[in-house]
C-alpha cells in the first residue's frame, strides 16, 4: 500500500442541532389540536445554511414552520417556500411519545437501524429517489416528549449515517485555489453562482460539476452522473456545507459515498465542498475545498454495500456535552405570562377531546357572549365557571358595593374590595377576573335593572328609562344571559327582553338549602322574520297558536314566571334582615352555578340549541338521542336538606306575566311606555295577561267534598288515576 493511501481513516463532523421556541409552540398545539394520543411518526422539515463562517459551523435549525400545519391552516398555510440560496431543507421524521416513560424506553439504536432501511437512506438510494431528489441524502430523526404542564420538552436528534465497511482513508484536503486552474476557477464560479441563483436549485444540497477539456463548467444534477461519465470530461461532486473548512459533515454527506460506489466501481472520489455563502478572498469566487478519498481494494464479493439485503451500521445519534443523553429545555420562565396562562387554561379543555369528549367544540364557546345580571353570589361563581370552560367574554351587571360579609361567600372580592365604602360589584369582579386570567375579555357595567312593584317618581323616569334602554342594548349585543339577581321582580324585565329577542337565558335561584336552575324556552316570536305592524296583529290575534309552541312546531318550554299565577311585586320592603339578604347555606351557590354553566354549555352542543326539548334523568327515551354531554334538561331543583335532585320539565303559559305573546307583543308595540306602566302599576300585568280573571274564577268555584270515610267503600270502588 503506498504511502498516500495509507492515510487517516475517514472521520466525519456530527451535525449539531438548534431548535427554535417557535416550533415547540407550534408541536404543543399540534399536539393538543390535531394530535391527541396519536404517536405515529410525523413529517417534518428541518434547515441549514452553508457555513458562512472560517471558525464557527452552522446548525440544522427547526422552525415553526417545520412542522405540518393544523387543520384550521391548510387553507391559509402554504407549503414550506424552496429557493431559498442561503437555506437547504432538510427532510426528517418526528416521533412524539405520550409519556416520558415511553420517551426514555424508546430502543435507539434499533429505531435509527430501522428507519435507515425503512424510510431514510438505504431504499433511498437503491430505488434511485436519491439521485432524483439529493435532500434524502440528508434525512434526520427527533424523539421527543413535550410535557404541557410544565411547558418542558425533551428531544433527541439522531443524523444517520451509513458506515463504510471497510472504511475509507483521507488521501488529499486541499482549497480548491490548488486544484483548479484560473479558467477553471472562473468557469466553476460562474456555473455555482448560476445555479445557486436559480429558484428551482438554489437550496439542491448536491450537484456534478462537469469541467469540459476548455476549462468549461456546467452543472448537472445528479440523476444525470451516468452521462457524465461517458462523455470523458473531469467531473466532482459539489455539496453545500454546514461545517467549517477541514472538516467533513457526517449526516449530509457520508451517505453520498454508497450513492456513487453502489456498483463497486470507483476506487478514487473527489469531493468539492461550498464552505462559504459570500465571497471569499480567493481570486474573488466563493471558497471551495477538494476532498480526496481511497477506498480500498476488496473482493467484490465482500463489499457490504453491494447488497441491497444488507442494512450497513448507522450511527449518528447527537451527543449532549460529550454525552449519549437526551436533551431537556423549559420555556416556562422565557415565556409571555399572559400567553402561559393562556396555554395552560386551555390544556384540560383541549385534553378533554383526546379521548373522553372528542366532539368538544372549543371555538364555540370562546367566541360566545355572556351577560351575567347579578355579580353577587351567583355571579362570581358564574364567572369562574365560565372561564373554566373556555368563554372569554363575559359581562357583570350590578349596582351594588362590596360588603365586609361578601368576600366570605362572593369568591372574586377581598377585604380591599371592602374599604372605603366599598367598590361596585361589577368593576371590582371584573378587575378580580382579569387577576385570575388576563386574556379574558370582562367588562363591568353599574346599573339598576327597573322591577314591577317598584313605582318610578316621574323625576326619575327619564333615568330609569335609560337603563331600560342600555339593558336592552347588552342583551342584544350578547349570544347568553344569566339571570343571577336575588330578588324575583329584578328577572322580569330581562325574562322579557331576552323572550323578545329570542336570547338563550339561564336563571339561577337560591333558598335557605334548596335551588333552582333552569333554562328558559325560545321566544314566542322565534319562528317570526317580520314583527310589522300586521303581523304583529296577526299574532295578536291568536294566542295560542304562538304562546304554546316553538318554530319546530313543539311545545315550548316555559321561563322563570310561567309557572306563577301572581305578577312579580315589591319583595324586599317591610322585610326583617334576614328576609333582606339572600340566606342560604354556604355550599348551595357553587352548586347551582356549575349546574347552570353546565346548561349552556350543554345547550351550545345540542344540535337544535334553545329549541331543543326538555328531558328528565333517568328517561327510557333519552338513551337513543342522548348527546356526548348527556341530557339537556329543563329545570334542575336541588335540596341540600334531602342532597337530592330532580329534573323536571314545564312548558310555557298563555298567561306568563314575561314570556307569553300577549306581554311580548304589548311590549314591542309600546316599548318603554308598556315598562312604564308595568313598574308603577302591580296588577298591570296581571290584568294584562288574564290572571286577574283566573283568579276571581278560582275564587268563586265550589266544591263538594264526600265526607264517607275510606274505610266504609268497597276496595273494588277504588279508582286509580
Amino acid at each position: 500500500m503506498s504511502q498516500q493511501e495509507s492515510g487517516a481513516v475517514l472521520q466525519f463532523a456530527p451535525f449539531q442541532s438548534s431548535v427554535d421556541e417557535g416550533f415547540w409552540h407550534r408541536l404543543s398545539s399540534l399536539k393538543l389540536n390535531k394530535l391527541g394520543i396519536d404517536d405515529s411518526p410525523i413529517s417534518i422539515n428541518g434547515f441549514y445554511a452553508p457555513c458562512s463562517h472560517s471558525q464557527v459551523s452552522n446548525h440544522l435549525t427547526l422552525l415553526a414552520e417545520s412542522l405540518p400545519p393544523e387543520p384550521s391552516e391548510q387553507s391559509s398555510t402554504q407549503s414550506i417556500s424552496r429557493g431559498n440560496r442561503n437555506r437547504c431543507s432538510v427532510p426528517g421524521i418526528l416521533y412524539n411519545t405520550n409519556t416520558l416513560e415511553s420517551f426514555h424506553a424508546l430502543d435507539k439504536q434499533n429505531l435509527l437501524k430501522a428507519e435507515a432501511e425503512k424510510l431514510i437512506i438505504w431504499n433511498d438510494i437503491h430505488s434511485g429517489k436519491a439521485e432524483e431528489d439529493s435532500s434524502v441524502l440528508s434525512r434526520f430523526l427527533l424523539i421527543s416528549f413535550a410535557d404541557l404542564k410544565k411547558w418542558s420538552f425533551h428531544y433527541w436528534f439522531a443524523f444517520p449515517a451509513l458506515m463504510l465497511n471497510p472504511p475509507a482513508t483521507l488521501v488529499d484536503l486541499k482549497p480548491a485555489s490548488l486544484w483548479f486552474s484560473l479558467e477553471e476557477a472562473v468557469s466553476v464560479s460562474a456555473a455555482c453562482n448560476e445555479w445557486r441563483n436559480s429558484s428551482s436549485t438554489a437550496d439542491v444540497p448536491f450537484f456534478l460539476v462537469n469541467i469540459a477539456p476548455n476549462s468549461c463548467a456546467t452543472i448537472k444534477h445528479l440523476k444525470d452522473w451516468e452521462s457524465c461519465q461517458e462523455d470523458g470530461h473531469n467531473y466532482c461532486l459539489v455539496f453545500m456545507t454546514h461545517v467549517i473548512f477541514q472538516k467533513i459533515p457526517v449526516g449530509l454527506f457520508a451517505t453520498s459515498f454508497y450513492l456513487f460506489i453502489q456498483d463497486g466501481i470507483c476506487k478514487r472520489l473527489s469531493f468539492y465542498v461550498i464552505e462559504r455563502a459570500v465571497d471569499s478572498q480567493i481570486w474573488g469566487y466563493p471558497l471551495l475545498a477538494k476532498h480526496r478519498f481511497w477506498l480500498p481494494k476488496v473482493e467484490p464479493q465482500k463489499l457490504e454495500w453491494r447488497d441491497e439485503l444488507h442494512v450497513p451500521n448507522t450511527v449518528g445519534w447527537e451527543l449532549n456535552r460529550g454525552k449519549k443523553v437526551s436533551r431537556c429545555i423549559s420555556l416556562a420562565k422565557s415565556m409571555d405570562p399572559t400567553r402561559l396562562a393562556i396555554s395552560a387554561a386551555d390544556l384540560n379543555l383541549k385534553l378533554m377531546r383526546w379521548r373522553a369528549l372528542p366532539s368538544l367544540n372549543l371555538n364555540i364557546l370562546s367566541t360566545r357572549k355572556c351577560l351575567l345580571l347579578g355579580a353577587g353570589t351567583l355571579g362570581c361563581q358564574v364567572a369562574r365557571m365560565l372561564m373554566a370552560w373556555g368563554v372569554r367574554k363575559i359581562t357583570l351587571l350590578d349596582n351594588g358595593k362590596v360588603a365586609m360579609s361578601n368576600p366570605l361567600r362572593q369568591s372574586l372580592y377581598t377585604l380591599d374590595n371592602c374599604l372605603n365604602g366599598g367598590e361596585f360589584k361589577a368593576l371590582a369582579a371584573v378587575n378580580s377576573l382579569k387577576q385570575i386570567f388576563p386574556a379574558v375579555e370582562a367588562e363591568g357595567v353599574v346599573m339598576a335593572i327597573p322591577m314591577p312593584g317598584h313605582p318610578v317618581p316621574s323625576q326619575e323616569e327619564e333615568s330609569v328609562l335609560d337603563d331600560c334602554r342600555r339593558l336592552c342594548e347588552l342583551i342584544e349585543s350578547h349570544d347568553a344571559v344569566f339571570l343571577l339577581t336575588d330578588t324575583r321582580e329584578s328577572r322580569w324585565l330581562p325574562t322579557l327582553l331576552c323572550a323578545s329577542t329570542n336570547k338563550l337565558t339561564i336563571t339561577a335561584a337560591l333558598g335557605f338549602d334548596s335551588f333552582l336552575v333552569m333554562r328558559h324556552g325560545a321566544g314566542p316570536f322565534s319562528s317570526t322574520t317580520d314583527y310589522g305592524a300586521e303581523a304583529m296583529n296577526a299574532l295578536s290575534a291568536d294566542v295560542s297558536k304562538f304562546s304554546l309552541t316553538d318554530r319546530d312546531g313543539g311545545q315550548r318550554l316555559g321561563c322563570y314566571f310561567c309557572n306563577d299565577v301572581v305578577a312579580p311585586v315589591d319583595s324586599t320592603s317591610n322585610r326583617t334582615l334576614d328576609q333582606q339578604c339572600t340566606v342560604t347555606r354556604p355550599g348551595l351557590a357553587p352548586i347551582a352555578s356549575a349546574l347552570a354553566v353546565e346548561l349552556l354549555v350543554g345547550i351550545l352542543h345540542h344540535p337544535h340549541g334553545i329549541y331543543a326539548e326538555g328531558e328528565i334523568a333517568n328517561s327510557s327515551s333519552n338513551r337513543i338521542n342522548e348527546q356526548p354531554l348527556g341530557i339537556l334538561p329543563h329545570q334542575i331543583r336541588g335540596s341540600l336538606s334531602q342532597f337530592s335532585q330532580m329534573t323536571l320539565v314545564g312548558h310555557s303559559s298563555n298567561s306568563c306575566t314575561a314570556c307569553c305573546d300577549t306581554v311580548v307583543s304589548e311590549y314591542r308595540k309600546r316599548g318603554m311606555e308598556f315598562i312604564l306602566q308595568a313598574t308603577n302599576h302591580p296588577t298591570y300585568l296581571e290584568d294584562l295577561t288574564g290572571l286577574t280573571e283566573l283568579m276571581k274564577s278560582a275564587s268563586s268555584f265550589n266544591l263538594d267534598w264526600d265526607n264517607e270515610s275510606d274505610a266504609d267503600e268497597d276496595v273494588d270502588d277504588c279508582v286509580e288515576i
